[in-house]
């Protein structure tokens, strides 16, 4: 498996992804996690939507908690043709617990606890945590990747108004 280093860190310390990232322009790689009731869910499950798939370390973290109320919110307004998946490590209990919560329910959260087949896939898979670092990736209607950030310091969010730019494009 591919390792990167030099991508990001958390708290200034270095840390080690495993996977290949996919590049803009190609075909979202497939995954499958689950949702909060233990069901399969794979890329494919959203074909002719637009997906902006966020994945954080862990939603019961300060960061992670900020970054999926925002995205929820934001998700509100983008319609019936786009789907938000917040995508973690955190087992689908944990997930529901925390929607339940903090009024989450215009994303989906999703678990990649069982096999880490989102983090290998796209290359955000953190080896010291095996946690997934903080990235978005948003896949037009045909399944191509059109937009990627990576969050260097993992304690930080993401450019919000850049992920939302690149997406406008995208519809």
């Amino acid at each position: 498996m591919q390792e990167k280093t030099g991508i990001i860190t958390m708290m200034g310390n270095p840390l080690t992804l495993l996977g290949k990232q996919p590049a803009v322009g190609d075909q979202a790689p497939e995954f499958e996690v689950l949702d909060n009731d233990l069901s399969p869910v794979r890329l494919s499950s959203f074909q002719g939507k637009v997906c902006v798939l966020a994945s954080v370390p862990s939603l019961d973290t300060p960061v992670c908690d900020l970054e999926v109320r925002r995205f929820n919110k934001e998700a509100q307004d983008l319609g019936p043709d786009v789907a938000l998946l917040v995508i973690s490590m955190d087992l689908p209990f944990a997930q529901k617990r925390w929607c339940g919560a903090a009024g989450v329910e215009s994303a989906s959260t999703l678990s990649d606890h069982l096999r880490a087949s989102f983090g290998e896939a796209y290359g955000v898979l953190i080896k010291e945590l095996r946690l997934l670092a903080r990235a978005v990736f948003v896949v037009d209607r045909e399944g191509l990747v059109q937009y990627i950030q990576v969050v260097r310091e993992q304690t930080d969010e993401p450019d919000y108004e850049d992920v939302l730019s690149a997406l406008k494009k995208v519809l």
